[in-house]
């Protein structure tokens, strides 16, 4: 069965390129999620006031990878006990969140954040869960951004 998932963890571009590697991702989609505008442009998100976040949206095929396996990437792939922050990202759109669509992966989430706090972080996450379904897809020369460029930068 296709399910969906929605992560933010910093700048979308790198977060996208790590889940679209993953054996069992279908499609990705990089968008807005979180905030308080309608359709909102990456130049209204950038500007920091409107809340939303920079995320992916992850279509799987979950009897190739399931949710907790979704999971493990994003928490890898990441510094959760950053707050608004990623590397050299600084801002709300930056955030550690995880939009969760439905109990599932609600509770799936809480255990993991427990999980980490306990065996790794030391109770510092700082990753939010948000219910929030009201995906933004970013423009179209987000998406796959990094596949984008290695292409042109080698066909030169």
């Amino acid at each position: 069965m296709i399910d969906k998932a929605i992560f933010a963890a910093g700048c979308f571009w790198g977060i996208e390129e790590k889940f679209n590697s993953a054996k069992g991702v279908i499609e990705t989609e990089v968008g807005y999620i979180g905030g308080k505008l309608d359709k909102p442009t990456y130049d209204n998100v950038c500007r920091g006031d409107t809340y939303h976040a920079e995320a992916v949206r992850v279509f799987f095929d979950d009897k190739v990878i399931d949710y907790n396996e979704l999971l493990d990437i994003f928490f890898e792939i990441h510094d959760p006990t950053t707050l608004n922050s990623q590397g050299p990202d600084y801002g709300t759109q930056y955030r550690s969140a995880i939009f969760y669509l439905n109990e599932f992966q609600k509770l799936s989430s809480e255990n993991k954040i427990k999980e980490l706090n306990r065996e790794k972080f030391n109770n510092k996450i700082v990753t939010s869960l948000e219910h929030d379904d009201n995906f933004w897809i970013a423009e179209e020369y987000h998406q796959k951004y990094l596949k984008k460029k290695r292409f042109n930068f080698f066909s030169k």
